[in-house]
């Protein structure tokens, strides 16, 4: 295989080229361990002003040795009694995190936590739960410290070269972050799956001819009761599967990449680059060039974090489009976007219907609803009919939409299945795009149009 400065590329030359790349150097070493040491340092004497005890613990993938190289993220957890009320959790870990962190923020996952920046490094100072196996868990991040005890009893510095190795290629192919907007792989799952195959030229041989449903089961729970594309069991808790975030699609994109890399290996494939936005012109190219309708619903994003923005523009967004559907309107296909506005949109093959629709009514024989069918029409001047079709009352009635458009921009939007926050923001209010007015959104979603017009696998 040749690469784009004509060199010949082997898959071992492509992983051992980019594990070098990837892996931290000495100096990026001491400062995170210089880093650790500090946070550690301050939270254990924030800690000892409380009237309860706690346990200071460094988790993630600084604390596996499985950070990527210029990555610059520090998690530290102080775990707290179990007998602890959440009241009391979240007082006391914020009081930690603020005497951490003096210049930090405020986030909320599970419950309330503090980030801030120390010598460069994004530190997250997280309260939890020190309860004593992951079965026992009051909030979901009390697994982490589980997590980061089972891992590094069993991932040595050659094993964690080929995870980084694992991260990157999944970072480069858009599928690495458990977030709900990625809904891709997991650094813990990324782990474990190169623990189970011990290399990523074997993962990704494995993952090559993998058929979903997978099920891996690490510690031989024996549970199966999971109804996901990819199951890898907990090792430290046998009723969660770690990969149940990851999508089908995610899963897919994977496994394409990692026949394409097998197939062709080279170091771009590891490399993450964002497409240059489209402006404006190339958006109206676009849709002229396509002759669908493009129609999109712009709205104010609702102020809440990502992890409950997303899953709500997919609800709505898989709303409106069941909606467009029933009424006629087919969807060719559909994206969400959001930053400072949120965006549904859709893209019509079909826009415009006819003036009429055609209703059917139940079986002739079906005696009671056929009779209620046919009197509610039988004298009503504005449809044709009812009669006979087949075996069953049809009428032809006035269409309510014609116009894609004009649903749009009615309230009956606000009756499809919407996300909470997205249907306050819409009653508040919105603005619906058409054709190539959806153009005027390329200053805000630039990239987000260059994928969708030229998507990849």
């Amino acid at each position: 295989m040749t690469d784009a400065a004509g060199r010949d590329e082997d898959l071992a030359t492509v992983l051992e080229t980019v594990r070098e790349r990837v892996t931290p150097d000495a100096d990026e070493r001491a400062a995170m361990r210089a880093v650790v040491d500090e946070v550690t340092a301050r939270a254990e004497a924030a800690v000892a002003d409380l009237p309860v005890s706690a346990r200071v613990v460094q988790v993630g993938s600084t604390a596996r040795n499985t950070w990527l190289a210029g990555d610059r993220d520090v998690d530290v957890f102080v775990a707290f009694p179990p007998d602890l009320d959440r009241e009391r959790l979240e007082e006391y870990g914020l009081q930690v995190g603020h005497a951490v962190l003096p210049e930090g923020r405020q986030e909320f996952a599970e419950h309330p936590y503090v980030v801030g920046e120390v010598e460069g490094f994004d530190v997250d100072l997280v309260p939890c739960y020190d309860v004593g196996s992951a079965t026992d868990i009051r909030s979901a991040v009390d697994r982490t410290p589980f997590h980061t005890a089972y891992l590094a009893e069993r991932i040595d510095d050659a094993l964690a070269g080929e995870v980084r190795l694992g991260k990157q290629f999944l970072t480069a192919i858009g599928c690495y972050g458990s977030d709900l907007r990625t809904r891709g792989f997991s650094g813990f799952l990324a782990e474990l799956l190169v623990l189970e195959y011990g290399s990523v030229e074997a993962l990704l041989d494995a993952a090559a001819d993998w058929h979903p449903p997978v099920h891996l089961d690490p510690e031989d729970h024996g549970i199966a009761s999971f109804d996901d594309p990819l199951i890898v069991v907990d090792p430290t808790d046998p009723e969660r599967n770690v990969a149940a975030v990851l999508s089908a699609a995610n899963l897919a994109r994977f496994q394409h990449y990692a026949r394409d890399l097998l197939a062709a290996p080279r170091v771009a494939l590891f490399e993450a680059e964002a497409p240059d936005p489209l402006d404006e012109a190339a958006v109206r190219e676009h849709v002229r060039r396509r002759g669908t309708t493009p129609v999109a619903i712009r709205f104010d994003a609702p102020d809440v974090v990502e992890d409950q923005l997303w899953p709500q523009l997919r609800k709505s967004l898989a709303g409106v489009a069941d909606e467009l559907e029933r009424r006629g309107f087919e969807v060719l296909r559909r994206t969400a976007m959001a930053d400072e506005t949120g965006l549904l949109l859709l893209e019509l093959s079909v826009a415009e219907r006819p003036a009429i629709e055609r209703h059917e009514g139940p079986p002739v024989h079906v005696r009671e609803h056929a009779r209620r069918f046919f009197e509610t029409y039988a004298d009503d001047p504005a449809v044709y009919g009812p009669f006979v079709d087949g075996d069953r009352y049809v009428v032809e009635r006035e269409r309510e939409f014609r116009r894609a458009v004009g649903f749009l921009e009615s309230e009956v939007l606000l009756d499809v299945g919407l996300g909470v926050h997205v249907a306050a923001a819409l009653q508040d209010s919105y603005e619906v795009l058409a054709g190539e007015e959806i153009a005027t959104c390329a200053d805000e979603f630039g990239v987000e149009f260059a994928r969708y017009f030229d998507p990849k696998p």
